[in-house]
């Protein structure tokens, strides 16, 4: 079965938490979510597990020369994706916590500091540059960011989850961030209103995103998706 990554930004770190707790809850394993928010002042130390604390590494999170991002704990295990949270510090994004399918990709080889480690995995998840850019802005201004792998199956029930625990509108997010003099994300400027999840395309076999987009044309995945917020059930 094709798989979509289901991308939504939140404010609140409680609420994106709340989200994944609601979407573990519906069996989608903990494998298939991640999460990345913003550390900036390490506003989330004492959310990190134990072992997170004891091997954390003083590092420089703000544009990082070579390096598509630190890794500052082993990330994984556990009861839940939370238990395996961890320190990373992006280049272009500064210091998150982060964890989950999507920290390999930022963290990999191919996802360097040219792409932003980030935008690069997002973009390899299948997000258009234009999306991902404001994806990894709303990170970088301290949001937080859930992407869940969902089959057709519990595509629209995921978005449906990530909506009602408080995901922001991402275009209108965007258009705020413009009229304040940012200047990315462009190509998505001046359509019509988007919902707060959105759904794009992951190859078959659910393999983890490299740097590379999955291609449109690609026969085996599923088409990428924007339901209007009155379509998500």
């Amino acid at each position: 079965m094709a798989s979509r990554a289901i991308t939504a930004l939140f404010d609140d770190y409680e609420e994106a938490v709340k989200a994944v707790d609601r979407i573990e809850a519906e069996g989608v394993p903990h494998g298939d979510i991640s999460i990345v928010a913003s550390n900036e002042g390490e506003r989330h130390l004492g959310r990190l597990p134990p072992a997170a604390h004891a091997t954390h590494h003083e590092s420089d999170a703000a544009d990082g020369a070579g390096a598509g991002a630190t890794v500052g704990t082993v990330l994984g295990g556990g009861a839940g994706l939370l238990a395996g949270l961890g320190m990373l510090a992006i280049p272009g994004v500064g210091p998150v916590v982060a964890a989950g399918w999507l920290v390999a990709a930022v963290t990999g080889a191919g996802v360097g500091a040219a792409a932003g480690g980030l935008l690069g995995a997002l973009t390899g998840a299948g997000l258009s540059h234009s999306d991902a850019e404001t994806y990894a802005e709303g990170v970088r201004r301290g949001g937080t960011l859930v992407t869940v792998r969902a089959g057709d199956d519990r595509a629209d029930r995921v978005m449906s989850l990530l909506q009602k625990s408080g995901a922001i509108d991402l275009d209108e997010r965007a258009q705020d961030w413009r009229a304040q003099g940012w200047t990315g994300g462009t190509a998505s400027a001046g359509r019509a209103a988007a919902p707060v999840a959105t759904g794009h395309a992951l190859a078959a076999d659910d393999t983890p995103p490299t740097a590379t987009p999955v291609p449109a044309t690609d026969p085996d995945a599923a088409p990428p998706t924007r339901l209007p917020p009155s379509a998500i059930r």
